[in-house]
This record gives C-alpha cells, structure tokens and sequence, in this order.
C-alpha cells in the first residue's frame, strides 16, 4: 500500500504535468490566433518611437520589480527575520528568472537556497514563500471586481472600484490590527505591482490601438490583466504562467478589444515582462557586485 508521501508526490507530479500541458495549450492556441490573423497585424503601425516606448516600459516593469522585494523584505519582518534591503533585492532577483523554467517554482526553491546561505532560517524562508502566493493571490482575486464592469455593461465602475478599495482597506487594516502591519505593507507593495503590471499592458495597447479607451475601459482592462496574471501564477508547471496568461487574457477580453489588436499586445507585452525581468535580474548582479 502506498504511503502518504508517495500519494502526495504522485499528485505534485501529475499537477505538474497539466499545468505544463495548460501553458503549452495557451501557447500552440495564441501562436494559431496569430497566424489566423496575419493579415491583420497591421505592423506598420509601430514606428521606431514606439519601440522606445516599449523599452521604457520593460524598463518601469524591471523597477515594479522592486515592490515585490519590498513585499517579501516585510513579510520577513513579519516572521522576526528582518533582512537588508539591498541583501533581499539581491535575493530575490538572482532567484527570480528562474520562474520561467518549466515547474513554476523554481524560483522559490533558488530563494531558499540563496536565503539560507545569506543565514536566514529555512523555516523562516519557507512561510515567507507561503505568506507571499497567499497574500499576492488575494490580491489579484480582488482585482476580479474591477473587470466586472467589462462583462456585466449595467455594472457601475464607480461600485467596482469602490467595492475594490473597500474591501482592500478593510483586509489590510484587520491584517494591522490582528497581525502586524509589516504584513499589511507587504499586501500594499504587491497590490501597486499588480496595478502598475496592469497599466504597462495598457500602455502597450494604446501604442497599438489608439483613441479608444475610457476610464471604465482603462480600470476595467486591468483588472482582466491582473485575474489573468493570477491565473498563470497558480498553474503549476507553467513557466512564469506562459501561455496560460495569454490564453486567458484572449478569453476575458474576447470582444472588448479588436482581436488582431489584443493579440499583438498580448505578443508584445510577454516581450516586455521577460525584458524587465531580465533588466531586474541583471540590475541585481550589479548591485550585488557595487556593495
């Protein structure tokens, strides 16, 4: 009879392999949507000035980076294992690029390792791991109640934005009350990440298709963005939730935005994150070398 370790591991593999069969679904279906609409990338469009648009994206997407450090620097305050700033940059974005090898947690286990040898507790690193998916993993749910508007026209974005913050508000004052406030400032750092990721997806939008978005697009399209994001993080065996995000960020916005349009961003904004988590990575080599 099986013991309960095997089940276990038995199960974290089989988990493994769907999500890994998930992202390479997303990818296949977005590489077929693209060539079903070759001939609609209009590419012409982007000009050079663009294309420097874009590099500042990757650019501020590199420096969000930072929140996230941030988030997980307080988190360890949280646990009484306080770490330097520039200690758990270093950290954190050495570890980082290893999410997009394929299992989507290999960045953790680089992190504890790294961790452990800068002497931080293994138990310690750990949590701080499970308290950071837990408290992002809130965060992007939340971000659900702003892409209502999107789907459900007689929605009022003034509620779901209210609704939003509210409910924000209220978990991170009860967070400060009954835990500690370091936790409370993590779930605010990882909260401006997500925005901010949210808005650099916009911005690449715009570069492609101009002259059409409204405040209730604009909050509404970022809240789609994040609920996709989420969705690649939680796919075990997804790389950096690749294929997964795309595939679910062309499901949300299927009919909200031009479809030839949405692709290309799609397309383009993949570009851009791997960039800025390259830029970060190297950022943090350099800042590791200075000190």
């Amino acid at each position: 009879m099986m013991d309960r370790g095997g089940v276990l591991n038995k199960l974290k593999l089989v988990s493994s392999w769907v999500g890994g069969a998930l992202s390479l679904i997303g990818v296949v279906f977005v590489v077929i949507r693209l060539a079903g609409n070759i001939d609609k990338l209009d590419l012409s469009r982007i000009q050079s000035a663009d294309w420097l648009v874009f590099s500042v994206l990757a650019t501020i997407y590199a420096i969000m980076n930072v929140a996230l450090v941030l988030a997980w620097q307080q988190i360890l305050v949280f646990l009484r294992t306080p770490l330097g700033f520039l200690q758990a940059t270093h950290i954190y974005g050495v570890s980082q690029l290893a999410k997009y090898v394929p299992g989507n947690i290999f960045h953790l286990a680089g992190r504890q390792a790294l961790g452990m040898a800068a002497e931080v507790p293994g138990w310690a690193l750990a949590k701080s791991s499970v308290w950071e998916l837990g408290l992002i993993a809130f965060a992007g749910t939340l971000f659900g109640l702003l892409a209502l508007p999107l789907w459900w026209q007689s929605f009022p974005i003034f509620v779901a934005l209210m609704l939003f913050v509210i409910i924000l508000l209220a978990v991170g004052l009860a967070i400060r009350r009954w835990l500690d406030f370091s936790l409370a400032l993590a779930l605010g750092w990882q909260v401006l990440f997500l925005v901010m990721s949210g808005l650099i997806f916009i911005g690449v939008l715009v570069m492609i298709s101009p002259g059409f978005l409204t405040i209730k697009m604009v909050i509404g399209l970022v809240g789609a963005f994040v609920i996709a994001w989420l969705a690649g993080l939680i796919t075990p065996g997804a790389p950096a939730g690749v294929g997964v995000r795309e595939l679910v960020l062309l499901f949300l916005l299927k009919g909200v935005v031009v479809e030839a349009d949405l692709l290309l961003a799609v397309a383009l904004g993949r570009v851009i994150t791997v960039i800025g988590d390259l830029m970060f990575f190297l950022g943090t080599i350099l800042l590791r070398r200075k000190e």
